[in-house]
């Protein structure tokens, strides 16, 4: 009797070992780092086995805290750091390189009129990027359930420095088009985070977490929504989290959750 019973616990442990051996490991693939506003900013991508699940970046504390209060407003906005994600990024989702801007005295609509920070998750080339210049007009036309592409009219002294009256669609040179909530174009109270959809000749070309300083500066994890985009290729990422990691005192933004592509 005892013979066969432990067959039988031989057996089952075979089937738990190659199980375990079987499962697809985790890890962590470096893209490149850069320095932005004294600190170093760097892109990842985590693999399950050969699959991508997750894309991301790690923002030091000190980036944040390092930004000027006085960086004087220019067109096209000054670049803080372009950062290279992990090949398997490119060739997986369509995730090219990431961006980071410092918005000293925020930017209209009046909700960001704060000092905050744009991260723009790109997915066309940074030659691609470079070559915007908003003199194509043509907006998309079917934009996020919840979200406008609305026309801003300048105020004079950024008329002056700009040589522009109205942002067709938000659009920054260098940039893009930017895809606002609707509900953020309808009020005036300071905004603490929220998640962007850029475009250009009609097409997604990035997906932007825009945060304020204030905010990044209570070191608390949080999340934002990221909404269905329409005409996305290379996978829809569905989930943003940026968790506060206290050891590094850094903050890691994480896309996951892809669907599609």
């Amino acid at each position: 009797m005892s013979r066969f019973m432990t067959r039988g616990v031989l057996a089952g442990l075979a089937v738990v070992l190659y199980g375990c051996a079987s499962q697809p490991t985790i890890s962590e693939v470096i893209g490149e780092c850069a320095d932005a506003f004294g600190a170093d900013v760097c892109t990842w991508a985590m693999m399950e086995g050969d699959a991508v699940v997750e894309v991301g970046a790690t923002v030091p504390l000190a980036s944040i805290e390092g930004a000027p209060p006085d960086a004087p407003f220019t067109w096209p906005p000054t670049i803080g750091a372009s950062i290279r994600l992990p090949e398997h990024a490119v060739e997986q989702k369509s995730l090219t390189h990431l961006t980071m801007y410092w918005e000293a005295m925020g930017h209209p609509p009046a909700t960001f009129l704060v000092p905050h920070f744009d991260f723009h998750f790109y997915l066309i080339s940074a030659e691609e990027r470079l070559a915007i210049d908003c003199s194509t007009l043509s907006k998309p036309s079917e934009p996020p359930a919840g979200y406008s592409l609305p026309d801003e009219q300048l105020p004079p002294e950024l008329v002056e420095i700009t040589g522009v009256e109205t942002l067709v669609g938000v659009c920054v040179p260098e940039m893009g088009m930017h895809a606002l909530r609707t509900v953020e174009l309808e009020t005036t109270e300071p905004f603490d985070g929220t998640m962007i959809v850029g475009y250009y000749e009609e097409t997604p070309i990035f997906i932007e977490p825009m945060i304020s300083q204030a905010f990044l500066m209570e070191r608390q994890s949080f999340d934002l929504t990221v909404p269905a985009i329409p005409g996305l290729e290379g996978g829809q990422p569905t989930l943003f989290q940026a968790e506060y990691v206290a050891g590094q005192d850094a903050y890691r933004f994480t896309f996951s959750g892809f669907s599609g592509g």
